[in-house]
């Protein structure tokens, strides 16, 4: 018998997906090595590209990563401009 990927798989949580906007800026329980707290929200998909508030460093993280990290919204993005960044739209010509 053919064992396929999708049974080893874990199942999905129950819970949805935490809707986050480019241009968010938000707080991890951990902070950086820096001593900051804060994060840009600067990349969207699977990964999820964040910006340090104090020095400026850039680090990605995944999304499940993010998801259990955070601590509070500091301040929202921009739901327009997540939407027009979104590379999975069709594009019409």
């Amino acid at each position: 018998m053919v064992s396929r990927a999708s049974d080893t798989l874990p199942a999905m949580p129950d819970r949805p997906v935490l809707e986050l906007f480019l241009g968010d800026v938000i707080e991890l329980r951990r902070p950086h090595a820096c001593g900051a707290s804060t994060w840009l929200v600067d990349r969207l998909g699977a990964d999820i590209g964040l910006r340090c508030r104090s020095c400026g460093r850039h680090v990605l993280l995944t999304r499940r990563t993010v998801e259990s990290r955070l601590a509070a919204f500091i301040e929202r993005g921009d739901a327009a401009m997540s939407e027009a960044a979104r590379p999975d739209k069709a594009r019409s010509a």
